[in-house]
């Protein structure tokens, strides 16, 4: 989940005749939600997104439930171009699962998940917004190209662990692939939807989305709201998630999430808490040279001037002749 802060860096960074490309003054987080982000979090940046969780699913037809906690953990890093990100996810869990015939512990990792993400297309890169300092009007008038979203790409493979929270006739290796899209409106608001496609080798491929909109309501404070799909012949579901995070330092935050659907086969609720921690020593910035409106003038008046000294030129040497 693109988080409140990359709004705030992208407004100042406009200002002014150069721009980042991916990185931002302040840490991009996913957390606490399940979408990605189209952005990656930087070339050689070093990103940590951790946290624990506790969790009730009961079916009632089944009759069986099941209370535990897990831990997951993401892995980003930004490898050759600012566009590129490496992504490791894990996700280990230990529950008491309960049915008429009595209960058994599990324990494992569900899942693990190696892949990468590109940046396709950003709509706001190599552009200035003309800004009208004189008309509030035209300075929070809706715009419709906030309606253009930047595009990226995931691709992804699942390891089985050998984990009692997958089907045993489940390949060691199955892939995963996602479209990502991300909106940035007025007024702090971030719309990130990803479509996706999971485990299509196995015998039962996971189709789903997730759409997750984030507010920003100060430099600190951020919250969401997020809703998931998910299909597939052995389970589908809608599920509801929100939120909120707190951005303790440039590089630290922390987060708070929780989890539930409408139905009650099975019914689910969960509860998170989490952090996440850049490391960007190692970051060299990645500057674009933005031709502002002065710029523009000094080259057509140039260019007029070497027209002119051209004809100038020209003549003198038509007269000699």
């Amino acid at each position: 989940m693109e988080k409140f802060n990359y709004l705030c860096f992208m407004s100042c960074s406009l200002i002014g005749s150069f721009v980042h490309a991916q990185y931002t003054d302040v840490i991009n987080s996913n957390r606490p939600g399940k979408s990605q982000s189209a952005f990656s979090v930087g070339k050689n940046v070093f990103q940590v997104e951790s946290g624990i969780y506790s969790f009730n699913e009961k079916h009632d037809l089944l009759l069986s439930e099941s209370n535990g906690f897990g831990t997951d953990l993401s892995l980003r890093y930004g490898l050759m171009k600012e566009e590129l990100e490496l992504i490791l996810d894990l996700q280990y869990q230990e529950d008491v699962y309960k049915t008429i015939l009595g209960s058994e512990n599990r324990s494992g990792f569900k899942q693990t998940t190696i892949g990468a993400k590109y940046l396709f297309y950003d709509p706001n890169k190599n552009y200035v917004e003309k800004k009208n300092l004189y008309s509030w009007k035209a300075k929070y008038k809706f715009k419709w190209r906030e309606f253009i979203p930047s595009l990226a790409g995931y691709i992804g493979f699942n390891l089985k662990m050998g984990t009692p929270y997958t089907f045993k006739t489940d390949a060691g290796i199955s892939p995963k692939l996602a479209i990502i899209t991300q909106n940035q409106f007025s007024g702090g608001f971030v719309v990130v939807t990803n479509i996706i496609v999971d485990k299509i080798t196995t015998d039962f491929p996971t189709y789903g989305y997730v759409l997750t909109i984030t507010k920003g309501f100060n430099e600190k404070w951020s919250g969401f709201i997020e809703n998931q799909g998910l299909k597939s012949d052995y389970y589908a579901d809608a599920i509801l998630r929100g939120g909120a995070a707190y951005l303790i330092k440039d590089n630290f935050q922390i987060d708070g999430s929780i989890t539930s659907n409408f139905k009650n086969t099975p019914s689910i609720f969960y509860g998170s808490i989490g952090v996440s921690w850049r490391f960007d020593a190692n970051y060299n910035p990645v500057l674009v040279k933005l031709d502002n409106k002065k710029d523009k003038d000094k080259k057509k008046k140039k260019g007029k001037k070497d027209k002119t000294k051209d004809n100038k030129t020209k003549k003198k040497k038509d007269s000699l002749l």
